[in-house]
């Protein structure tokens, strides 16, 4: 969605009752936010809209990227929320080798989440249960970690459900939203 360098178009202050919609639309799609939302859009702050190419809306509070939409799509997070908050959100984890792919915007297919270095729910090899224990459905926004590293790398939302993706192991498994490098991550506002 972000593959090249993006410009920021108009910018407008969030009327307090979007801010509640928006809001609670946030704490619906991401229960395991609601103890930081506070912390994330203080009820007293400003939240900013961001005019972004292709009809897409990125929220701020002041200068700092929060959560973006396009058209009335499902509401997926920054990065940087992402990496404030990790546990806080659905994941997957992709092995090394689908790491190039990702980062540089293709669509991640289910091989990289399905081989051995791969992570879905209710793995057997998910000791720590990080990844969850329930299946999740096509729609779903997920955050996309890689073998190996700490942070995650991108934020998209699955085409097919987990359970799915388990059965045939081949198939585009998760449109890419927002990936490190992106123009999203290199905007400056």
């Amino acid at each position: 969605m972000f593959k090249k360098d993006i410009t920021s178009g108009a910018k407008s202050k969030v009327k307090s009752s979007v801010q509640r919609t928006i809001r609670q639309k946030v704490l619906d799609t991401y229960p395991l936010l609601e103890p930081y939302i506070e912390d994330i859009m203080p009820k007293k702050e400003q939240l900013d809209l961001v005019k972004l190419p292709d009809r897409v809306s990125l929220y701020t509070l002041q200068s700092t990227p929060l959560f973006f939409q396009h058209m009335d799509d499902a509401i997926l997070p920054h990065l940087a929320i992402v990496h404030r908050y990790p546990n806080c959100f659905p994941r997957l984890r992709i092995d090394r080798g689908a790491i190039r792919f990702v980062l540089s915007g293709a669509t991640l297919m289910a091989p990289g989440l399905t081989s051995p270095g791969g992570r879905l729910p209710g793995d057997p090899e998910d000791t720590e249960g990080k990844y969850g224990k329930e299946e999740l459905e096509a729609g779903t926004p997920v955050v996309i970690e890689a073998e190996g590293k700490e942070m995650a790398c991108m934020v998209g939302v699955l085409k097919v459900g987990t359970a799915e993706m388990k059965k045939t192991k081949k198939g585009q498994a998760c449109e890419a939203g927002h990936y490190l490098g992106d123009g999203l991550w290199t905007l400056s506002l």
